[in-house]
């Protein structure tokens, strides 16, 4: 798995602003449908930008609970909102809230039950702490929808197989209306997020992807290192050329307990 370090999550309190990334944030956010005085989570908050919009969509009336299982993650989200009173931030995980029954009218956890082993009993904890009707959204990737360019496909595929490795469930959007009706939720719909880069834009999903794959690939000892760098520059003079292309699907699964 990833490690979410500190200098991953320097990485990533820059990426997470990007324009893919907050075209992410807010299909899932709209989803939400956060009210004023709600008290709403935001599971894997990371670095606070979601639980950001969610302190102002909920107002002083309401509150914004943000569990995250990363120290270094939580650290940026604390200097983040500081002096955001309607927010609490706890160490933990979708495992163990740390929230009392029906005390959430709301949740949302983006790109984070891609990575939890034992999904049924995350969502389990889900359905305790939700109050009967409170709705529950789900974004994550399906990297089964890669469309990716590349003059050596067998490296190309050699190196999304690497990453998959840093995944529980790389399929995650197909099952989980499955897990969720099984654990008592209602599903409402799967909205499709497309992510498409032709340019390899600095502010793209695409652009994070290369450097963090690059990164966990030679750490983890996956593929030879020459390889892997041959790969990340092979992108590079394909934008150069004028012959870059990239594409991957997020979905937001929007669900309510029964």
């Amino acid at each position: 798995m990833l490690q979410f370090d500190d200098s991953t999550a320097r990485i990533l309190e820059d990426a997470y602003q990007w324009a893919d990334f907050t075209r992410r944030r807010r299909a899932n956010f709209d989803a939400l449908a956060a009210q004023p005085g709600q008290t709403v989570l935001d599971l894997g908050c990371g670095n606070g930008l979601l639980t950001e919009d969610l302190s102002r969509a909920v107002g002083d009336a309401g509150r914004v609970h943000g569990v995250d299982p990363s120290a270094a993650m939580l650290q940026s989200a604390r200097v983040r909102l500081a002096g955001r009173e309607n927010v609490t931030l706890a160490e933990g995980t979708a495992a163990a809230l740390p929230l009392a029954d029906g005390s959430l009218d709301g949740a949302v956890s983006v790109q984070v039950f891609e990575y939890v082993d034992d999904v049924p009993a995350a969502l389990a904890e889900l359905h305790r702490a939700l109050r009967p009707g409170g709705r529950l959204v789900i974004g994550d990737m399906h990297f089964g929808t890669y469309a990716w360019r590349s003059d050596d496909p067998d490296r190309m595929r050699r190196m999304q197989a690497a990453w998959d490795r840093h995944l529980v469930h790389p399929d995650l959007p197909e099952r989980l209306p499955e897990d969720l009706a099984r654990a008592g939720f209602t599903v409402r719909e799967s909205i499709p997020v497309t992510l498409t880069d032709r340019h390899y834009r600095p502010d793209s999903l695409v652009r994070m992807m290369i450097i963090l794959m690059t990164r966990y690939a030679i750490a983890q000892e996956l593929l030879p290192e020459a390889e892997v760098r041959a790969w990340a520059d092979e992108q590079a003079a394909l934008a150069e050329a004028g012959r870059f292309f990239f594409s991957l699907t997020h979905f937001v699964t929007v669900a309510e307990r029964n």
